[in-house]
C-alpha cells in the first residue's frame, strides 16, 4: 500500500452488485454525491477520491444482516477501498467520519462491517503507549522479558462499597501476593465513594503494605469522566497520592477525551472496552477488534481488556484468540504494543487453553475477580491457585496432576471447575 493512502477493509452485503457497491461506497465518502458536479473535477478527484483495489466475492447470504423488502440471496464480497492522506490526514475523528461512521448509512447496503484499517507511517506521529508492555511489567517490580503473567485482581462486589471497605479488601489482595488491582469500570465517583475519598483511603493501604514488604501493588483507580478537565483533576489527584495507573472506559470518553489526557498523563492507562460488544456482536455489521485497537493503541492506552477463555460474557474462545494475536502484532513498531489484559470470569483453569492458544504467551495480564475472591481458601488461595495454575500450563502438566500436590488448584478445580 502506498504511504498517501489509507487502505479500509469492508465486509458489505447488498442484494446489488458489490463491485458497484464498492465504487458507491468509494464515491459517497470521499468527493462524489447522487449526481454530477461541476466542482468535481478531474484535479479533484486525483486528490481526494477514493478508489476501489479490491473486490472479493463470498458465499451469499440467504436472510440480510440489516431488514429490508428487497429479496435475497444477499451478495456479500470483502471489499478494499483506499482514501488519499490528504483528504482525511491524521485525525481519528476525521477517519472515523470518513471511512467508518458514513459507510452504515449507504442505501442499497444490508450489512456492512469494517474488518482492518491499513494506516500509512504518517500515522506514527499519535503517541501511542506511554508504558507499554514492558512498562506494565516494570510498574509491577517484574521481570521482563516476561517470565508469568501480571497476576491481577479487581474489586468485588462491583458496586456499593464504602472507601474503607474497598480500601480493607485491598490490603487483603496485597498481603495475598496480587502484582495489580483496578476498580471495576463501572465504579467512577458515586456518592457513596467518592473518588478522592477512595484514592486516599486505597493509597494508604498501598503504601503501608509497601513500606513492610517493598512491593508497592499497582492499583488502577476509575477516572473516567465526560469532562476531561474533571478527568485530569482525578488523575492529577491518583497522582499527588503516589498512584500509578487509571481504568479508562475508552468508548465513554470518546478519541478527543483520550487524546486530552495521554498527552498529561503520567499514569498507566488501563482501558476497558465496555460498548464495544455493541459495535461487533453481529458478524456482518460494525467494526471488528482489529481496527478498533489499532485506534486506541496510537492513542496511547497501555493496557486493553479482551475477555478470555471461556469468558462469562458473550464473546467466544476464536474471537478473544484473534483479539490476543491482533494485539501482539506492532503497528509501526514493538513499542506500540499494549499488555493485552485477559478477563471476565477467569479464574486459573483456562491457564492450560490460554497459554496454548496464544502460542506459549506469558506478557499478559491474568485478571481474576470472583475466582480469587470467591475461592474457599480466601483471597490468598485464589491468588496462588492462579499462579499454580500457570505454572502448571508453563511446564506442560495437566492442572489436575498439579492440584494432587498443590492444594490451593485443588479446592479451585473443586469449585470452578464444575461450572
Amino acid at each position: 500500500m502506498a504511504q498517501d493512502q489509507i487502505r479500509f477493509h469492508y465486509l458489505i452485503e447488498t442484494p446489488d452488485d458489490p463491485e458497484r457497491m464498492a465504487v458507491k461506497i468509494a464515491t459517497d465518502q470521499s468527493t462524489g454525491t447522487f449526481t454530477d458536479l461541476p466542482g468535481e473535477t478531474a484535479d479533484v478527484k486525483a486528490r481526494c477520491a477514493a478508489r476501489v483495489v479490491l473486490v472479493t466475492e463470498l458465499e451469499p447470504a440467504q436472510v440480510p444482516a440489516w431488514p429490508t423488502d428487497a429479496p435475497g440471496p444477499f451478495r456479500r464480497a470483502n471489499v478494499g477501498i483506499d482514501f488519499p492522506l490528504e483528504s482525511i490526514g491524521t485525525d481519528f475523528a476525521s477517519l472515523q467520519t470518513i471511512g467508518i461512521n458514513a459507510l452504515y448509512a449507504t442505501r442499497g447496503l444490508t450489512g456492512a462491517r469494517l474488518l482492518d484499517i491499513e494506516l500509512p507511517q504518517a500515522y506514527a506521529s499519535h503517541p501511542g503507549p506511554q508504558f507499554g508492555v514492558e512498562g506494565s511489567y516494570r510498574l509491577c517490580g517484574l521481570d521482563f522479558p516476561a517470565k508469568t503473567p501480571i497476576i491481577a485482581s479487581i474489586i468485588k462486589p462491583s458496586l456499593g462499597l464504602l472507601p474503607e471497605e474497598v480500601a480493607g479488601m485491598v490490603r487483603e489482595l496485597c498481603e495475598a501476593g496480587v502484582d495489580f488491582i483496578k476498580d471495576d469500570e463501572k465504579l467512577t465517583s458515586p456518592a457513596y465513594s467518592p473518588f478522592d475519598d477512595r484514592v486516599a483511603a486505597i493509597m494508604r493501604v498501598i503504601d503501608d503494605h509497601a513500606q513492610k514488604t517493598g512491593k508497592k501493588v499497582v492499583y488502577a483507580f476509575g477516572l473516567s469522566s465526560a469532562d476531561p478537565e474533571e478527568m485530569l483533576r482525578r488523575h492529577d489527584v491518583v497522582v499527588k497520592h503516589g498512584g500509578q495507573a487509571a481504568v479508562v472506559n475508552i468508548n465513554s470518553i470518546g478519541y478527543g477525551g483520550m487524546t486530552f489526557l495521554r498527552r498529561r498523563s503520567q499514569l498507566a492507562l488501563h482501558a476497558h472496552r465496555n460498548g464495544w460488544d455493541l459495535m461487533t456482536r453481529h458478524p456482518a455489521i460494525g467494526m471488528a477488534f482489529r481496527p478498533y485497537q489499532k485506534i486506541w493503541r496510537l492513542l496511547g492506552v497501555d493496557q486493553f481488556q479482551i475477555n478470555g477463555i471461556a469468558a462469562k460474557y458473550w464473546e467466544p474462545d476464536e474471537s478473544f484468540l484473534r483479539s490476543f494475536k491482533d494485539m501482539a502484532e506492532p503497528i509501526f513498531s514493538p513499542s506500540d504494543r499494549a499488555l493485552p489484559v485477559c478477563g471476565s470470569g477467569q479464574w486459573g483453569g483456562q491457564a492450560t487453553a490460554t497459554y496454548q492458544g496464544t502460542g506459549g504467551a506469558l506478557d499478559l495480564m491474568y485478571l481474576g475477580g470472583g475466582g480469587i475472591h470467591g475461592h474457599p481458601m480466601g483471597a490468598a488461595g485464589g491468588v496462588r491457585a492462579i499462579r499454580q495454575a500457570w505454572e502448571a500450563a508453563a511446564l506442560g502438566i495437566a492442572l489436575e496432576t498439579h492440584a494432587l500436590t498443590h492444594p490451593e488448584l485443588a479446592a479451585s478445580l473443586a469449585k470452578f471447575g464444575k461450572k
